[in-house]
């Protein structure tokens, strides 16, 4: 099976839509929430999955919202729609297996069960 139907494979995004549902979070720029999502897909999947698999499917702009510092001052947080969620879920629960496991021992940013902590704590071990 080709990469891009494994990505878009239903039995993928029921497990994708799943995690993007109990994950929660605030709406996009669209202003589509997780609770409207299923109602979202029945009715835009076909065009959407179509644009995916021509590759011209674009996400859309997040939504900038500024959170306060614990210090002080606020951070920029870019929140994206949560159809573009399901679609970056879906294409990451399908390329982890492949190039995770060709990724260094000792890298820890952004890795499925590893943290910052892991990596603090591994330096303190070398140390």
């Amino acid at each position: 099976m080709v990469l891009s139907e494994r990505i878009l494979a239903r039995d993928n995004l029921i497990t994708v839509l799943k995690r993007v549902e109990a994950n929660r979070g605030a709406p996009g720029i669209d202003g589509i929430s997780t609770d409207q999502l299923r109602d979202y897909i029945r009715t835009h999947w076909s065009s959407i999955r179509a644009q995916l698999l021509e590759g011209t499917y674009r996400l859309a702009p997040v939504r900038r919202v500024e959170i306060p510092k614990p210090g002080g001052g606020t951070r920029q947080l870019g929140i994206p729609t949560v159809m573009d969620r399901l679609i970056q879920q879906a294409i990451l629960q399908e390329l982890t297996p492949i190039f995770d496991p060709d990724f260094s021992p000792h890298s820890f940013g952004f890795r499925p069960g590893r943290s910052a902590h892991d990596a603090v704590r591994q330096a303190q071990r070398y140390i």
